[in-house]
């Protein structure tokens, strides 16, 4: 067939979205930073794929690559942001509704500062990690190699407790732009086998060591490591899809400093200081995989629970790539409903 022989040749489109939106109130704190409508471009490069490879053809041909966005948030505290991100787009409905995906490093140019913008409780620091997702309706190769693209998309920028404050700020934008495609004669998409996604695996074992540094939510309480060991069971349901039932033990220092300042600050909370700031949870979980990339969601509860912080449920998402087939590392967001504690760096081993 021509689309292997052209297996090797790389095929590029390009795109350029202008978007205009609003600030979504999810936490009443920042209410008075909701001011006007956001508004910016994203600029994005994305590779083509067709089909040739077995994960390609599980996920319909998906494009992958790196964006660019800049957005005025329209606030006199909030100032501007820009971030860089990598992507993936997903295509549904013969290629004409179009799933953007993006996880990346965003740069707040004034974020909260206790002398000249306290009031910008939503970034406490200049770095943040920013998600983005769109959803398009787009056509190519209207005129050649140009066509158009227009839809919804929610932005999100947060710190994950970093550095506090961390409100964090999510973004609802209405966006069009243009498509090219640097090459507008493509091979044919190869269609998905029927038995394709079949792949179940047995029961399998993995272990990970997590960490970083956070701060409670005390401002100017310092930024702290924590520690978290996990093991857990995966089962592997087909190529695509694997869940996984867990426990781990966490250890936190900012935590054990924040019952100090509660035991010592005249709270009248009930907090002695003798408090044990280690916890230990249990989750169920599930991985999506794309290739060597994996996509991660559990959901967690502490079964010890010495000290009430944030409540004992907990969620995590986030992104897991395999080094080999039995090494791998990731980045994840843990969090208590909307509220994130940590973003959290690990090494894992998978039997």
């Amino acid at each position: 067939m021509v689309v292997f022989c052209q297996e090797d040749k790389q095929y590029y489109s390009f795109d350029v979205n202008n978007f205009y939106g609003t600030i979504l109130n999810h936490n009443p704190d920042i209410s008075h930073l909701i001011t006007g409508h956001p508004s910016g471009v994203i600029l994005s490069v994305n590779r083509k794929t067709f089909g040739n490879k077995d994960w390609q053809r599980l996920y319909n041909s998906p494009d992958y690559g790196i964006s660019f966005i800049s957005q005025d948030m329209d606030n006199e505290y909030l100032g501007n942001n820009i971030g860089l991100y990598a992507h993936y787009n997903f295509y549904f409905f013969k290629r004409i509704l179009m799933l953007r995906l993006g996880q990346g490093l965003a740069y707040a140019a004034t974020p909260y500062d206790e002398d000249s913008n306290y009031r910008n409780i939503a970034y406490g620091s200049h770095f943040m990690s920013s998600t983005f997702a769109m959803l398009n309706l787009t056509k190519e190769n209207i005129v050649g190699g140009l066509g158009l693209q227009a839809g919804v998309g929610v932005i999100h920028y947060s710190n994950a407790n970093f550095k506090a404050p961390n409100k964090s700020t999510n973004t609802l934008v209405f966006n069009v732009g243009v498509n090219y495609q640097l090459d507008s004669k493509f091979p044919a998409y190869i269609e998905k086998d029927k038995d394709l996604i079949r792949g179940a695996e047995p029961i399998s074992f993995g272990f990970l060591f997590r960490g970083g540094i956070n701060e409670s939510d005390i401002v100017g309480s310092g930024q702290l490591p924590f520690y978290t060991f996990s093991a857990y069971a995966d089962k592997r349901l087909n190529k695509k899809s694997a869940i996984q039932l867990g426990g781990e033990l966490f250890f936190s220092e900012a935590l054990k400093r924040y019952i100090d300042f509660r035991s010592t600050g005249r709270f009248n909370d009930g907090t002695t200081g003798d408090e044990d700031s280690k916890r230990v949870g249990v989750f169920l979980g599930h991985e999506l995989r794309i290739d060597k990339m994996s996509i991660l969601t559990q959901l967690g509860y502490y079964v010890y629970y010495p000290y009430d912080f944030e409540g004992k449920v907990y969620n995590r998402m986030g992104l897991q790539y395999y080094i080999t087939k039995n090494i791998f590392s990731s980045i994840t967001v843990r969090s208590h409903a909307a509220k994130a504690e940590a973003v959290e760096f690990s090494i894992g081993y998978r039997l």
